[in-house]
């Protein structure tokens, strides 16, 4: 698969380039060794390290970070058998005639701005850049970008605008990020709460996986400067929000599991190996059939690389959907 196509055309005018990297004091692509940094990382939170090659997103310079995300095969298995639970304990609540499966959503998203204080580097982004957000992820998740459409759609029903020194820079694991998620979080299992701000240790962004019981932690947190027309070099459509609001819809990264075993639990996205990173038009790390995946959202190619779901992924965020966030 080659680099988006149109890519400058697709989004809404004034959109800059980028896509998923962290540490961005540079923006060349660093390697870091094949072994992998996310091995005993906790199931249920996804955070994109830097620009990085085999584990990591790091640029060069920059030092590999824990990546909640990338989830052991132990901590796989037993999502997938949360996820089995969960839609056998759906179906059995679904005995009346006029409940049934959900075949499209439009998700309610209230979106908190961390600021230090009032200036854009203390994280006061405009409105504009919070809207076009919500544009890439209606674009993204409605295949328009050249991928498959999902059953996803996002309406914004709120900014709200926290000026609070002690959770900025939001830092990932900590009780100051539980504090701010605590206080702020609204909504039920459905609503999509999104943390805007400076981030820790370099990084994009991460997010909950859904769970049966909804917790104060759920939520996707993003660096406010990936937005579309943000300062993060190479980083800065909007694809940091789509593959973070994928994590929270059930998706692994499309590298999960490397070229054994069951990878990313979808079918139709090809094995791979480890991310790719910048846009290696090509590459193929796996002896499986179909090249790697680059253009895929749940990969840590540049944004300009990045542009599709499939529709084994689709299909995925539905079910879940389904099992654990439908009313």
């Amino acid at each position: 698969m080659g680099p988006r196509p149109n890519l400058l055309t697709r989004r809404t005018a004034g959109v800059a380039t980028s896509t998923l990297a962290l540490l961005l004091s540079t923006a060349a692509v660093g390697v870091v060794p094949a072994a992998s940094a996310f091995s005993a990382a906790p199931a249920g939170v996804c955070a994109e390290p830097a620009d990085t090659h085999a584990d990591a997103r790091v640029a060069k310079g920059g030092h590999a970070k824990l990546d909640p995300n990338h989830l052991t095969a132990k901590q796989v298995r037993e999502r997938e058998a949360d996820l089995a639970a969960a839609q056998r304990e759906r179906a059995n609540f679904r005995t009346g005639p006029t409940v049934a499966p959900l075949a499209s959503v439009t998700i309610p998203v209230v979106v908190h701005v961390i600021q230090e204080n009032s200036t854009r580097a203390g994280g006061n982004i405009p409105d504009s850049l919070i809207n076009q957000q919500i544009t890439v992820l209606n674009q993204s998740y409605a295949g328009s970008t050249g991928g498959a459409a999902t059953a996803f759609a996002f309406q914004l029903t709120k900014i709200n605008r926290v000026t609070n020194p002690s959770w900025y820079p939001i830092v990932q694991g900590s009780s100051a990020e539980r504090s701010m998620k605590t206080s702020l979080r609204t909504g039920g299992k459905n609503t999509l709460n999104i943390y805007l701000g400076e981030l820790s240790d370099g990084l994009l962004g991460w997010a909950t996986f859904p769970k049966r019981k909804l917790d104060s932690m759920d939520g996707v947190v993003v660096l406010s400067e990936s937005l579309p027309g943000g300062t993060a070099t190479n980083y800065n459509q909007g694809d940091t929000g789509t593959h973070e609001v994928g994590h929270w819809l059930n998706l692994y990264h499309t590298f999960q599991g490397g070229c054994s075993g069951s990878g990313d639990s979808v079918s139709d996205t090809p094995a791979e190996a480890s991310p790719a990173y910048q846009c290696p038009t090509g590459r193929d790390t796996c002896s499986t059939a179909g090249k790697d995946p680059i253009t895929n959202f749940m990969d840590y190619t540049y944004d300009s690389c990045m542009y599709q779901f499939t529709a084994g992924q689709a299909s995925r965020m539905l079910t879940a959907w389904n099992a654990y966030r439908a009313a």
